[in-house]
């Protein structure tokens, strides 16, 4: 089997809040069938993971997943009918988030003033970064990322996260592409045994070649997400949401019965 591990992020790419059922059930049927070949299916979210199983609840899936990850960068793994942490891994993403913060909150204040004597945006702190941003408009968010992006530069590992309006900063060692290439070598998988898919600027870190040989979007993925499929000769497919997981899925499972060996994937 040329794909042992599935990486899908979760809102806008495997799950339609406004679709029913809001995951395909041809999706969950081939998820399932992979699984019971022995793949392992992981949701790479940016939710936290009660956020997640309260949505995956919701849609009565009929499909698990083997692994989840939280908050772009947490590890989790289903035992059962309950997740368990990866504590090795969360503990050194905490404790590295942690001392980078202690470095980063000082400036909050600034970061703060700049923003919102400029736009009308919702800054706040969580428990998972000092800095959180929703901006009331994506055009105006751009402006706000690149002045964030821009302070970035100043502070060693830090980055900012974003997805749409929303945004935090966070650490560069811990990212969706980090945490898949964790899960990976645990399953004594490579790079070369995983599949990919997302729609986002969050998706961003785990849709490169060194996490993931089959790279996909679906047709609703913003262009960004796209360019950078197509330039690693990625699949972008021309249906939207889980519809398109499920097409770019098939066809890269069709594709690496006579591939090259670079895992090229045409659009059509």
């Amino acid at each position: 089997m040329p794909i042992k591990l599935i990486s899908t992020d979760f809102d806008g790419t495997l799950f339609a809040e406004f679709e029913n059922p809001p995951v395909p059930l041809k999706l969950q049927d081939l998820i399932a069938r992979l699984q019971a070949g022995g793949a392992k299916w992981v949701i790479n979210t940016g939710r936290d993971l009660s956020g997640l199983l309260e949505a995956v609840g919701r849609a009565r899936l009929a499909v698990q997943p083997d692994y989840a990850v939280a908050v772009e960068r947490e590890i989790y793994r289903r035992d059962g009918s309950h997740f368990v942490e990866d504590l090795a891994w969360n503990r050194a993403c905490h404790l590295a988030h942690a001392e980078l913060f202690r470095r980063v909150r000082p400036d909050v204040p600034r970061l703060r003033q700049w923003v919102e004597s400029r736009f009308a945006a919702t800054i706040y702190e969580d428990v998972y970064s000092p800095f959180c941003l929703i901006a009331g408009r994506y055009e105006e968010a751009a402006v706000i990322y690149n002045f964030l992006r821009d302070y970035c530069r100043e502070v060693p590992h830090l980055t900012l996260v974003c997805n749409d309006v929303y945004a935090r900063f966070s650490h560069d060692a811990f990212n969706k592409g980090t945490a898949l290439a964790e899960i990976a070598r645990q399953c004594g998988w490579t790079s070369a045994d995983t599949f990919a898919v997302g729609d986002h600027l969050n998706d961003l870190p785990m849709l490169l070649r060194q996490h993931a040989r089959w790279l996909a979007a679906p047709a609703n993925a913003i262009q960004e997400v796209k360019d950078l499929v197509l330039k690693q000769d990625g699949r972008i497919s021309q249906l939207p949401h889980g519809h398109g997981v499920a097409e770019a899925l098939e066809f890269c499972l069709e594709s690496s019965l006579n591939d090259d060996g670079a895992g090229k994937l045409r659009v059509r």
